[in-house]
């Protein structure tokens, strides 16, 4: 090894930032690629004796001039690395297989391509250099300190406006619930981004680097647009790069802050509906998604000049993975790079909170894949997405640590792992878990409302029975006197009077005769007529219709008290015996059987416990609800919607009736309760649970 081969001729190096413990670092530029390469002192003081072509003569220069001592092994490590990089001049046939190799390896076929740039292409539009240096001097005030005054003067005074206004603020938002709001939106949103992307642009322009492209990006299909500012890395100014990187987000916080005001002064029209638009776009857009640090967003990288880290997730993922492997195995490896116990506690806990984050994320656009596409692509998309984000990075890990299963010793690490291990799998596969549980109402066993059929008071006589008081079947409980059914009744006998005298005239009369059969007709229609009202007036008369117990609720009725028509009366309650209805998923239904036992908790806190029997318990799924108490429309616990036309209550998954009684005791009670009941179902295990309702949703979305 004793002569080098050349370096690319395009490389350049520049002076980077310091490390954090304060040592000098390099940038090694690749054009070609457009990669930056961070050097530290002992590689850069190698690469700058390069034109010696000697690597004793390096060694020997190095370790003279400088207060370094380094090795062969030093170069014979920077030269695998320039290598790997392809850094180095292609000289020999062997250069070239190794060129064509990695070629090779890095083309894709075309499913390949398309699995790893579905989620996110790119596709450059305009080289923005020469409008940048044509336009920055328009854009200099941007970066004077009075301007950034103005804007948090401007924020300041809109906020505290809008707090005053804030019941019209949110009720604004009602008005883009339609195609045309979503629309608006979205031209807002656009608006805001494209001056996203100009401050970045910008702002690397002014500190001296290249923006060599602007373009149009399709994130989970969805366009959005991007800046290359690879470049930044460049400037060795930590503050520079965070003006860079934070450029985008300060300018739609400005626009943001100068449409609050504008929202606030302007009279109404489409000038502050506009500035609505951009205001709420720019605000939630910057704050919840681009500061975000966990995905490579303006936040990240935000964060990674603020701690001086570039890579700023692969070296917090390492130590993450490190810090696992030696928790769980105790391999005894190295720390994957020095630092101080306080930066490896932040790395280790940031590792973690990206990999919860990008749990959450890549699962929620897995839903979002499937349901963009029809039933059968989407559900492809979506096994791709889950298997190639979530799953594959755990069966790698899985895999890594597999093989170096004949490093592992009997210790502390691996004895906490395998009782972890065994909790684990005792909670999740063994059948532990027993009984279900479900929604419920409960009520007395006879119990039957009674109503005012009709708009009338209540009679003096017979007096009104009271709250509690015990009646018998058929006894008068209360009458009502409705003077628009008796005007009716008075005027139907009045014209069925008239009509029987006419029909007895009819053969002593030229002009009735000629009605014919129709008078007859009539006559029979009228006294239809009058019976009807006759039998409504009789149902004014309210009578028990099972010997029970008056429930009176809340009302106390007096003679004289008008009534409308469907208005409560009181209920009566059967003497003796309850019965519930519980509602139970489609996962339990097969583990209840009539005979087990039903313990139900009402809703009340006062109530105790009520042991019970399962009676019976239906053969098919609940098509509607028809007990409102527990549908999600009225607050309860099944999800439910109601029908437009029918206004039935409509499930939204499959559930079955299972009716229970039996209860122990005398108790009788006044009113229907809503709560849970706990049957004595058999014992299973989550496992096999969570089996059950994969296989179900399979085959439910899949339409089998």
């Amino acid at each position: 090894m004793s002569r080098l081969p050349p370096l690319r001729q395009e490389l350049t190096l520049t002076a980077g930032a310091p490390t954090p413990e304060g040592a000098p670092t390099w940038m090694l530029h690749d054009p070609a690629a457009n990669r930056f390469f961070q050097l530290g002192w002992p590689a850069f003081e190698m690469l700058s004796r390069w034109p010696l072509d000697d690597a004793h003569a390096i060694v020997a220069s190095v370790n003279r001039e400088t207060t370094l001592t380094i090795s062969l092994d030093d170069i014979e490590a920077l030269l695998r690395m320039l290598r790997q990089q392809n850094l180095l001049v292609a000289t020999s046939a062997s250069d070239t297989e190794r060129l064509g190799a990695y070629a090779e390896a890095g083309r894709l076929t075309q499913a390949m391509w398309l699995l790893k740039h579905y989620l996110m292409i790119r596709i450059p539009l305009w080289h923005p250099m020469p409008f940048l240096r044509r336009a920055a001097r328009y854009a200099a005030f941007a970066y004077r300190p009075a301007f950034w005054a103005i804007v948090a003067a401007c924020a300041a005074t809109g906020l505290f406006l809008v707090s005053r206004r804030w019941d019209e603020f949110l009720h604004t938002f009602h008005g883009y619930a339609d195609l045309q709001g979503v629309v608006a939106v979205g031209v807002a949103l656009a608006c805001a981004k494209v001056l996203h992307e100009f401050g970045h642009a910008f702002t690397a322009q002014r500190y001296g680097c290249r923006v060599p492209t602007m373009g149009l990006a399709f994130l989970v299909m969805l366009p959005v647009l991007y800046t290359d500012t690879t470049e930044a890395w460049k400037v060795p100014s930590r503050a520079s790069r965070l003006r860079i990187g934070a450029a985008g987000m300060l300018s739609e916080l400005a626009l943001a802050a100068f449409a609050t005001l504008a929202w606030n002064l302007l009279p109404d029209g489409p000038l502050r509906a506009g500035a609505f638009l951009l205001a709420t776009t720019t605000w939630i857009g910057t704050l919840a998604i681009n500061a975000s640090p966990f995905m490579r967003f303006d936040g990240y990288f935000l964060l990674s000049d603020w701690l001086n880290t570039p890579n700023l997730h692969d070296r917090a993922f390492a130590l993450g993975r490190w810090w696992l492997r030696e928790w769980l195995f105790g391999f005894g490896d190295p720390q994957p790079e020095p630092c101080s116990p306080s930066r490896r506690r932040f790395l280790i806990g940031f590792s973690f909170a990206t990999w919860l984050y990008r749990l959450v994320v890549f699962f929620s656009i897995a839903l979002v894949v499937y349901h963009a596409f029809f039933k059968v692509l989407g559900m492809a998309l979506f096994c791709v997405e889950f298997g190639w984000f979530i799953v594959r990075p755990v069966l790698r890990e899985a895999a890594a640590c597999w093989r170096r299963r004949a490093q592992l010793r009997w210790q502390r690490q691996t004895r906490r792992s395998v009782l972890l291990g065994a909790v684990l799998l005792g909670f999740f596969v063994l059948p532990w878990h027993a009984g279900v549980s479900a929604p419920a109402v409960f009520g007395p066993q006879q119990a039957q409302g009674l109503y005012a059929i009709e708009a009338g008071y209540l009679a003096a006589s017979p007096a009104p029975v009271r709250d509690g008081q015990t009646v018998q079947a058929g006894q008068v409980l209360a009458v009502l006197v409705s003077p628009d059914l008796a005007y009716k009744l008075k005027a139907a006998q009045a014209d069925e009077a008239l009509l029987r005298w006419e029909v007895e005239q009819q053969p002593f009369d030229d002009r009735l005769r000629q009605e014919g059969v129709a008078l007859k007709r009539r006559w029979d229609a009228a006294r239809e007529t009058v019976n009807g009202f006759s039998a409504e007036i009789d149902q004014l008369t309210i009578r028990a219709p099972f010997a029970g117990i008056v429930d009176m609720g809340d009302d106390d009725l007096a003679a004289g008290t008008w009534l409308p028509r469907g208005e409560r009366l009181f209920d009566v309650i059967g003497p003796h015996g309850v019965k519930g209805e519980a509602f139970v998923g489609e996962n339990d239904v097969a583990r209840v059987v009539a005979g087990q036992r039903a313990s139900f908790v009402a809703s009340l806190a006062e109530m105790r416990a009520v042991q019970c029997r399962v009676l019976a318990v239906d053969r098919v799924n609940v098509a509607t609800l028809d007990e409102p108490s527990v549908a999600s429309v009225y607050g309860g616990p099944i999800a439910a919607e109601q029908e437009t036309k029918t206004h039935q209550l409509v499930p939204l998954q499959a559930i079955w009736r299972v009716r229970f009684g039996d209860c122990e005791g005398s108790q009788v009670l006044s009113r229907q309760l809503t709560g849970t009941v706990t049957f004595g179902a058999g014992r299973e295990s989550f496992a096999s649970r969570g089996v059950r309702a994969l296989v179900a949703a399979v085959q439910r979305e899949a339409g089998f």
